[in-house]
């Protein structure tokens, strides 16, 4: 069951809980979205937040917190889940901050993703992570010395690139929020970005409808040591969720995996 919190005049935050959220977990929601208008480019119109506490305790994260604010006229999202309200909220508060400076960064300049930016004009991207050389570890020696798995927040193309340009990745596995399929983001060689999987196009990035291969470990092996690439993105024919198989600077390999439901 949910239910719906009127919001003053002054915060603007129309807050609904569903489970059992404290009220003063709803007004710390409140006040700390109600803030954020600060990192705007154009007028908040309306901000909207939805608490979560799940009663599963099979549960990781039974807190979920997430908002929609309109920026004058432009929906922004954000979510962010946790063990409790408060940190749900206290990293839906971040996550909704970058997302808004993002916005204001397109905002100044409609190149954002495009790797084009203007005489004098700084953007993430202009400089991709600088990298030193492999370490030319012969294939069959190599192993997958780092595995990684990770539950995968839904997310558009733009929200992932701009995650991934914050982390100082190459690339980053996520979960399109519109195709819920998931999908990877990463540089593209020339300053700009490139996409695989199904997912929905951002501002100035070129829409893909392309469904990655399904294969074994092993294969995915076989196909990273013959294409010469950094990754290769691909399925588990298992669990059908998107894995990562990338190559390490100490010659090996590292795999990072999306959690299965």
């Amino acid at each position: 069951m949910s239910r719906s919190r009127p919001t003053t005049p002054d915060a603007a935050v129309q807050v609904t809980v569903r489970g059992d959220v404290p009220d003063d977990a709803v007004r710390y929601a409140e006040a700390k979205v109600a803030h954020l208008d600060r990192y705007a480019a154009q007028p908040v119109l309306a901000s909207h937040v939805v608490l979560t506490v799940s009663a599963d305790p099979a549960v990781a994260w039974p807190a979920r917190a997430e908002a929609t604010v309109d920026v004058g006229g432009t929906l922004v999202r954000a979510h962010a889940g946790a063990a409790d309200v408060t940190r749900a909220v206290d990293a839906l508060e971040d996550r909704l901050r970058r997302t808004l400076l993002q916005h204001q960064d397109r905002e100044r300049t409609r190149h954002r993703w495009t790797g084009v930016a203007t005489e004098g004009e700084w953007r993430h991207g202009d400089l991709p992570t600088e990298r030193g050389p492999f370490f030319p570890r012969p294939p069959e020696t190599r192993e997958v010395v780092r595995r990684k798995t990770f539950a995968l927040a839904p997310m558009t193309l733009d929200e992932a690139a701009f995650e991934m340009d914050l982390l100082g990745h190459d690339f980053y596995l996520f979960t399109d929020a519109a195709t819920g399929k998931d999908a990877v983001v990463c540089r593209d060689g020339d300053g700009g970005f490139a996409a695989g999987g199904e997912t929905t196009a951002g501002a100035g990035m070129v829409e893909v409808r392309e469904t990655p291969a399904q294969l074994t470990e092993a294969e995915a092996r076989a196909r990273l040591e013959l294409s010469g690439e950094p990754f290769v993105f691909y399925l588990d024919p298992d669990t059908g969720r998107g894995q990562v198989l990338y190559l390490r600077y100490d010659g090996h390999y590292g795999l990072i995996t999306a959690a299965g439901e």
